[in-house]
């Protein structure tokens, strides 16, 4: 098992003072760091907004494939709304293992916005990935849910505009040529900033390797793939926001939604409210959860306390840097089903900040951040 590794913790107090001692910034984003940083003393909402967002997502895992379809956008190769098997790994594989719901948070910029702003060059016909609609479950499927994302993703992106003036600090000093406040101004002002709420599913109760794992299982003594619920792999935006995950048994806490109950006065449907589920205190496999590819090339595993964020940096910051901020690479574990008595689901929100479409990432090539993200979605979408 790769060795646990400490990221570097600062409170939000000391973001906002703009306290960070140049030598903690240059731990956790310099040439030799994890390019993590894990942020305490977070507003007092976060802790129920988390618990509630991420057992939505298990609720939402479980709907029934007729209402997850209705959350489908093909068009938009599968990010906007719901996405399950839509996604290529490791040698042109499909993810069948975690299912995901996007969205844009545009929101967070202009509470009419529903999508990112158009530019000449990308619309609403030639780039649906970021240009069409949010797709919302209704209140009367996930009552509270669209509130709950909007609320949870605006106070991630508050603190993320933190991070990343402490980013621009480090960097005005260490990058030549690096623009004043530009991580800043891209998170605070960007419409293209997306999210997504993910459910890895629990993993098959006999044990037996997916299709997925079967030949690095054979090649390491029936052992499962490390990578097993997410392939090694980098962000493509800028800072990427983490909640920790959580962890659901569903054999004794069953997510799956009843049908709305008929009110005997009005006979109209009415929707139960969803009450949080019962969060493991840890994963039954110590070995499951979050890896990171550090900088000098050692692979760790981190571990993202509950009452912290976790912010770390990705390839369209690399480009922008020319290279002197790494993106992470970094892959998840699953539960192994030998250590698990129950059915163990993950759940978790990462929030990607990232330039506007227009906004050039590569100054030698001109490359915009709209272009960018095309090929990494051709590369990765199964459509």
């Amino acid at each position: 098992m790769a060795p646990a590794a400490k990221a570097v913790t600062v409170s939000l107090q000391e973001l906002k003072d703009g306290t960070v001692p140049f030598e903690t910034l240059c731990e956790a984003f310099g040439p030799e760091s994890l390019g993590i940083l894990l942020v305490k003393d977070v507003p007092p909402d976060f802790g129920r907004l988390r618990h509630h967002l991420l057992s939505y997502a298990s609720y939402l895992g479980n709907l029934p494939k007729s209402q997850l379809d209705k959350l489908e956008n093909e068009k938009a190769k599968y990010l906007i709304g719901w996405a399950k098997g839509k996604e290529k790994l490791r040698d042109g594989q499909i993810d069948d293992r975690k299912g995901s719901f996007y969205a844009n948070c545009a929101f967070y910029v202009d509470p009419s916005l529903d999508c990112a702003v158009p530019t000449g060059q990308f619309n609403p016909e030639s780039f649906p990935e970021y240009l069409a609609p949010n797709i919302w479950p209704g209140e009367d499927t996930l009552p509270g849910f669209r509130e709950t994302f909007e609320q949870l993703c605006r106070l991630i992106i508050d603190v993320a505009v933190l991070v990343a003036r402490s980013c621009d600090r480090f960097a005005e000093r260490e990058i030549e040529g690096y623009p004043a406040g530009y991580l800043e101004k891209m998170v605070s002002t960007s419409t293209t900033t997306k999210a997504r709420l993910l459910h890895y599913y629990p993993v098959d109760p006999t044990g037996q390797p997916s299709p997925l794992s079967i030949s690095d299982a054979e090649a390491n003594d029936g052992a499962p793939d490390p990578d097993d619920w997410c392939t090694t792999h980098l962000d493509h935006g800028c800072l990427t926001g983490l909640t920790s995950a959580m962890f659901v048994d569903e054999s004794k806490w069953d997510p799956t939604i009843a049908a709305p109950e008929i009110d005997s006065d009005t006979q109209s449907q009415r929707q139960l409210p969803l009450m949080p589920l019962p969060e493991l205190d840890a994963s039954p496999d110590p070995a499951a959860g979050l890896y990171i590819k550090s900088r000098t090339g050692e692979t760790v595993q981190v571990r993202i306390p509950r009452d912290c964020i976790a912010f770390q940096t990705g390839e369209a910051l690399e480009r922008i840097t020319g290279g002197r901020f790494k993106a992470v690479p970094h892959f998840v574990r699953g539960v192994r089903a030998a250590l698990s008595e129950g059915r163990i689901a993950r759940n978790t929100l990462a929030v990607f900040t990232q330039p506007n479409l227009g906004e050039v990432v590569d100054r030698e090539t001109g490359l915009t951040f709209g272009e960018f993200a095309r090929q990494v979605v051709e590369k990765n979408t199964v459509y």
